[in-house]
């Protein structure tokens, strides 16, 4: 069924779906960016994953004006908004961990392949996040790719208590060092944590439309 049986169909809706889709799909390119970044060990390509938060910011405030200019229905704007914020987050969490990459990248040893491994899970969620706007949209059901959004969140769980562990025998120089190499695993692993809850917002919205 279509998005008009729940929207107006305005161009003003149409307009900042197209966005939302748009900024859903400049963090998916971000995320793929920094997985290639990560397992090249290429900390040049790194700084590309800031260029595209830019990019996405300047998305996210047209689509902000959108909704304040009248898109959707006023008792859905709430929960768009917050969605809207939550893929910002997103960006910026994925952000400050390409930032922390620079200090660190030559440190990652033994937890490399583990990094990598959760920084493709990072982009299929964000894949899976855009595959649910158009189920949300066009009333399709979304409880699969919730679940599979879950089930890559607990994987990424998983795979932090792994890293925790092996990081206890791993060497560094001194106390900021490994604040570093502790901060660069807690933002890579906060990237799906964001994504779920960004997930949760859809089927509150879903809800609220029934």
């Amino acid at each position: 069924m279509v998005l008009e049986k729940f929207f107006s169909p305005s161009k003003k809706e149409q307009e900042a779906i197209m966005n939302i889709k748009k900024h859903i799909k400049a963090l998916i390119t971000a995320s793929y960016i920094f997985k290639d970044a990560l397992e090249k060990s290429n900390k040049n390509l790194m700084f590309d994953v800031a260029e595209h938060e830019r990019d996405a910011d300047s998305i996210r405030r047209e689509l902000i004006s959108q909704i304040y200019e009248g898109a959707f229905l006023p008792f859905l704007r709430p929960n768009i908004f917050r969605f809207v914020e939550m893929v910002d987050e997103a960006f910026d969490v994925l952000e400050d961990a390409s930032l922390e990459y620079e200090h660190i990248y030559q440190k990652l040893d033994i937890i490399k392949d583990d990094c990598h491994e959760i920084a493709n899970i990072n982009a299929q969620m964000c894949e899976m996040l855009l595959l649910s706007i158009d189920s949300l949209f066009y009333k399709e059901d979304l409880r699969e790719k919730s679940l599979a959004i879950r089930i890559y969140e607990k994987k990424v769980d998983e795979i932090k208590f792994e890293i925790i562990e092996k990081m206890k025998d791993m060497e560094v120089r001194n106390f900021w060092e490994g604040k570093m190499l502790s901060d660069f695993i807690s933002y890579l692993t906060r990237v799906s944590d964001v994504i779920e809850d960004a997930s949760d917002y859809l089927n509150i919205i879903k809800i609220s439309l029934r």
